[in-house]
């Protein structure tokens, strides 16, 4: 093990974290019931993607990190205040469509910076990035 495996492990953890918040956040405004399937179906695949990286990252003796409080914050504002000027699936979708592209932005800048974390990270993070590069395009019809 070593300190690029841990940090791209950490930044896993705290990206899969704030997937859950989001698509929590928008689960009961959701009108349609096939896009909320896809929403649901998402989470669950990164609870366990959560419960993974956790048990690694204990594996390792280092503890989970937080999603950052100013981006989280933010994100709530704008899925708030932007759901309640225009409520719907399309805006739903925008929201999620923008967090996925954020995530994979993040996830891959990860991957480069820390080049020398164990493969079984990297593929943890290429794993998320194909989940949510497919959450985007699953929900394209909804925009």
């Amino acid at each position: 093990m070593n300190t690029d495996t841990t940090k791209l492990l950490r930044e896993c953890n705290a990206g899969i974290k704030m997937g859950i918040d989001t698509i929590e956040s928008v689960l009961e405004r959701v009108e349609n019931q096939d896009f909320y399937a896809i929403l649901k179906t998402c989470k669950d695949e990164h609870i366990k993607l959560e419960a993974e990286t956790g048990a690694l990252l204990q594996e390792f003796g280092e503890e989970s990190k937080e999603p950052n409080p100013l981006a989280k914050g933010m994100s709530y504002m704008k899925t708030n205040v932007k759901t309640v000027l225009e409520p719907g699936d399309k805006t739903v979708a925008d929201l999620v469509t923008d967090g996925c592209h954020m995530g994979v932005k993040s996830l891959e800048r990860y991957l480069n910076e820390y080049k020398n974390a164990e493969q079984r990270v990297k593929s943890i993070a290429e794993k998320l990035i194909k989940i949510e590069k497919n959450l985007a395009d699953d929900i394209a019809a909804y925009l």
